[in-house]
């Protein structure tokens, strides 16, 4: 599904990623670990279409390294620290989510999902985003990247913000 070669991420004269290459094939969870600073978030941002790369990535046989994030079909992407829409309500950020999908009645059968995942959302639905806690906001930023219906999740710092017992029941959901 995935696969990434020789990739290369830099800041200027900083290399922040060097060389990096691994596979994901479909159904399969694969995590990438390092210390802070060590270039995970920019890997992500890199394979997503975010930052700038060198080196090659192929996502279902097709390469697309030199495509923007949005021909980047088939991902979706939970950045680190919940980033959400602050001047949108719940429901709106939700519904970007979902920007490329044409079925309505299946974005709506979505959004009820993620309500059913996250109620606590589905409580906020009107309220401004940028209103919500930290572990609000991952939640909507999680149930965000659901309603694109992706092959694929890209996945930066998945617990931050999260109650303990959240955790577990979203590794569950995502896996």
């Amino acid at each position: 599904m995935l696969q990434v070669e020789g990739l290369r991420v830099s800041y200027g004269k900083i290399e922040a990623v060097h060389g990096v290459g691994f596979s994901v094939s479909q159904g399969e969870s694969v995590a990438i670990i390092g210390a802070n600073g060590a270039g995970k978030t920019s890997l992500i941002n890199a394979v997503a279409g975010i930052k700038d790369a060198e080196g090659k990535i192929s996502f279902n046989g097709r390469e697309i390294i030199d495509l923007p994030a949005w021909r980047r079909t088939g991902m979706g992407l939970i950045p680190e620290g919940g980033r959400v829409f602050p001047d949108l309500p719940v429901s709106k950020n939700l519904i970007i989510g979902a920007y490329r999908r044409r079925d309505g009645n299946q974005v709506k059968q979505d959004m009820q999902a993620v309500f059913s995942l996250f109620p606590v959302l589905e409580e906020r639905r009107r309220q401004l985003a940028g209103t919500l806690s930290g572990g609000e906001r991952q939640m909507l930023a999680i149930g965000r990247a659901l309603m694109g219906d992706p092959q694929l999740l890209l996945v930066d710092e998945i617990s931050m913000g999260l109650m303990p017992k959240l955790i577990a029941e979203i590794f569950m959901t995502l896996s």
